[in-house]
């Protein structure tokens, strides 16, 4: 299984690519910058899906679900909004098709020309606003903490697996408040739930912090997000959560009568993270035999191969696989059985290291003698000999000890490549020799951000919260500086 994949440093791009085709989490498909996302992808997705899904509600948010399509003159409403997503949009004209007069095929019908073209939804907020006027008529009508799981279009011309493609799949949280305070307030819960599931559902250590102003989201007043390091060295945001003010609120004319009976627009927030976590997932953690999953996201934690040569052996072995397997799932750990006949041991192995899978068993003839198993960590690449007897007591200690040592790996990997710049030369060069994150003065003027980027392509990734205010000078400009922001080249 492992045989023709790339190693990291020699093409970590390719490897990427290679990794998420051989660990079959996804393929192009016949539509350009679009992907077909297989089981074993899916699979990954939905065990987040499932985890963030009781974070949203255990913090009061419901689902609910919005249209596919956006009428083209909601987008013209908030014109922030529209200028940041007007190149990326896909934009329906007709509704019909009708038969090829020369017998070719289909041809679009000009006879069924839309009025207005629909937009396939690049964001829903425009289209959740224009919602939110009909259920909003007084104060008691708010909170409203409304999430959905969808997919949405951004027409990208340059496309990536998981991290960057035309369809993608995300939830998108939009709620409505009566006071900018307790949208303030919900914004920043939102970024700490993101922080919360990524290092400890994806054992992926990330910066909290807020964009500058030319990085926020379109139509938002502040733009709140984590970033993390992958192995390479470039920066990936991996959610972001947006405080909007009253921007839509008042774009669609959202209000609401206040306990006084005064007329109020109302405040709002979105928030979002996508089928990009997949990418960081792959990318954080995997390495050059394959993917290493943490075992809170990993589709199967426990592959149990039984190595045999004949029916009454596989019999035996099969039944204290069985014993096992019963043990394990009573402490909801998802265990495979893998008894194929069609491929050896070590095939098997192999395409499990490759998968990412956290522990493998291997319990052959002997073992049975001997009351013994041998367990193989897919984060160490370790192998030993354990009793079986209690085997499934272990397994839960290693299973938990993974989880933990996948993200301190991460953890001492992104303290090594965190840098501090002092000069323009020494950003450059370390950004050159190491990549990672640079901590730099910045002199908080979007010129000089664009000059630095237009230089380096590196961006301020954000301005972090536990931001320590301190004087100093621009690198580049060598103006008042209040304090270091985090910079590095990003994906």
């Amino acid at each position: 299984m492992a045989k023709g994949l790339p190693k990291r440093s020699e093409d970590y791009s390719l490897w990427y690519n290679e990794l998420v085709k051989k660990a079959d989490l996804a393929e192009h498909s016949p539509v350009r910058g679009c992907m077909v996302i297989k089981p074993y992808g899916f699979s990954i997705w939905e065990k987040m899906q499932s985890a963030i899904d009781k974070m949203f509600k255990d913090t009061g948010h419901t689902n609910a679900y919005f249209p596919l399509f956006v009428p083209k003159s909601y987008l013209s409403r908030e014109a922030d909004h529209v200028e940041g997503f007007a190149k990326e949009c896909a934009v329906v004209t007709h509704y019909r098709l009708k038969n090829a007069e020369d017998g070719s095929g289909v041809v679009v019908d000009p006879e069924a020309k839309l009025e207005e073209e629909l937009i396939v939804r690049p964001t829903s907020e425009t289209v959740i606003w224009s919602t939110y006027r009909n259920w909003i008529q007084s104060y008691r009508d708010l909170p409203i903490l409304v999430n959905q799981w969808a997919n949405v279009v951004r027409w990208e011309m340059r496309t990536r697996l998981f991290l960057r493609t035309a369809e993608f799949l995300w939830q998108e949280g939009h709620t409505a408040h009566a006071t900018e305070q307790e949208a303030k307030d919900e914004t920043m819960q939102m970024l700490r739930v993101y922080a919360d599931f990524a290092e400890n559902f994806m054992a992926m250590p990330v910066i909290q912090g807020v964009k500058t102003e030319s990085e926020r989201f379109p139509g938002a007043v502040d733009t709140y997000c984590i970033e993390a390091l992958m192995q390479d060295g470039k920066a990936l945001q991996s959610g972001t959560s947006h405080f909007l003010g009253q921007n839509f609120a008042r774009a669609f004319d959202v209000k609401f009568a206040n306990k006084e009976g005064k007329e109020e627009l109302v405040w709002g927030t979105s928030w979002g993270v996508s089928t990009r976590l997949m990418g960081a997932l792959i990318m954080a953690h995997s390495d050059d035999n394959g993917l290493v999953l943490p075992p809170k996201l990993a589709p199967i934690q426990v592959v149990i191969v039984p190595i045999f040569k004949s029916e009454e052996q596989l019999s035996a072995i099969r039944e204290v696989a069985e014993r096992l397997q019963a043990k394990l799932k009573s402490h909801d750990i998802s265990v495979k059985f893998d008894d194929r006949d069609t491929n050896s041991p070590g095939w098997k192995f192999a395409e499990y290291e490759m998968k990412g899978v956290p522990l493998r068993l291997a319990i052959g003839p002997r073992d049975l003698e001997n009351g013994t198993v041998e367990v193989a960590r897919r984060d160490t690449r370790e192998k030993e000999t354990k009793n079986l007897e209690n085997i499934a007591d272990h397994i839960l200690t290693t299973l938990d000890n993974i989880q933990a040592n996948i993200y301190q790996k991460a953890l001492d990997f992104r303290t090594q490549n965190t840098s501090v710049a002092d000069s323009y030369d020494d950003f450059k060069a370390l950004l050159d020799d190491k990549g990672g994150f640079v901590m730099a003065h910045w002199d908080g003027t979007a010129e000089t951000e664009e000059k630095i980027k237009e230089e380096t392509k590196a961006t301020i990734r954000c301005i972090p919260l536990d931001f320590q205010p301190g004087e100093g000078k621009c690198i580049y400009s060598g103006k008042p500086s209040q304090g270091r922001v985090v910079f590095a080249r990003a994906y």
